[in-house]
């Protein structure tokens, strides 16, 4: 019973995903002739040219693709994500071209409408980025470069949003190309783009973030029992001088989610209220209890 309801709790937040990441598209980027990058930003391209509907382009892509993700990313990332690609041409379909659905468009006369042009690619991309990072989240992708981009995370230490960043660089220059489109669309690109990135990593990365924390304290025995039986964390005392007094003296290093920050820093303040704390962040750890190494190379096998 748990499983099947984590399973329908997943499929039903990837749902509310792909309804924001279509919503990004289909009433505010493609309305006012704007696009982002990726397999998207490919697709809007070739509907600019040719006339074919951006879901038809957007599906048949993505069918090729879903077999290197069933390959290299797993049989429940394929499933889940052929459900996001249905789902999302679907919604291309309905939101796209529906008569009723112009109410969620961000154009003249419609409540969505933004005066003000800067805000189109800024709301825009802060959706797509939200949308995105909810159904990678759960184990989802909408398909294209998402696929390609999870790859490459899976074996290299590349973030997402980097990946994005360079990936999609490419798509919104071809924009130029199009008949119809000056150099300032390209910039609105870069806007979304940027914006897009940017959230991306910080929900993708939110709950990963990294902190080194040193604990400088007489009460160091009490501060490392507390980090090792109640955070369930492994900590190190480091031996050092203080140089005033010349006194040895131990000095804790942990390292510890950021979430888990603050309960750290409650528990030395009750164990010792004078004790010297640093916070470092870091930006990628590796080791048990934390990120696994992608260094793109085979990982050896071990003797038995």
């Amino acid at each position: 019973m748990k499983k099947t309801l984590k399973v329908v709790y997943d499929y039903t937040v990837i749902t509310i995903g792909v309804i924001i990441f279509v919503m990004a598209w289909t009433s505010f980027l493609l309305p006012n002739n704007l696009i982002d990058g990726g397999l998207t930003g490919v697709s809007a391209l070739l509907t600019m040219v040719t006339g074919i509907p951006v879901d038809i382009w957007y599906f048949g892509i993505n069918t090729l693709l879903l077999v290197l993700a069933w390959i290299i990313l797993g049989h429940g990332f394929g499933i889940r994500t052929i459900y996001a690609i249905v789902l999302s041409t679907i919604l291309f379909r309905v939101l796209g071209t529906s008569e009723w659905a112009v109410c969620l468009q961000s154009i003249p006369c419609q409540p969505l409408y933004l005066d003000q042009p800067i805000l189109v690619p800024i709301i825009g991309g802060l959706l797509e980025a939200i949308g995105l990072g909810i159904i990678m989240l759960h184990g989802g992708s909408t398909g294209g470069t998402d696929i390609l981009a999870l790859i490459v995370n899976k074996f290299w230490p590349v973030t997402v949003g980097r990946f994005y960043l360079f990936a999609d660089f490419l798509v919104i220059s071809l924009l130029i190309l199009v008949p119809g489109h000056v150099f300032s669309d390209v910039i609105y690109g870069y806007i979304t783009m940027g914006v897009c990135a940017t959230v991306l990593d910080m929900i993708m990365l939110g709950k990963e973030s990294s902190v080194q924390v040193l604990v400088f304290s007489n009460e160091y025995a009490k501060i490392g029992q507390f980090i090792n039986s109640g955070m369930g964390r492994g900590v190190t005392a480091l031996n050092a001088i203080g140089w005033y007094t010349q006194e040895d003296r131990k000095v804790l290093m942990v390292m510890i989610r950021k979430t888990e920050l603050q309960v750290l820093v409650r528990a030395v303040k009750e164990i010792d209220p004078k004790a010297f704390v640093t916070v470092v962040p870091a930006n990628n750890v590796y080791g048990e209890g934390f990120g696994e190494m992608k260094t793109g190379l085979p990982s050896k096998k071990k003797k038995k």
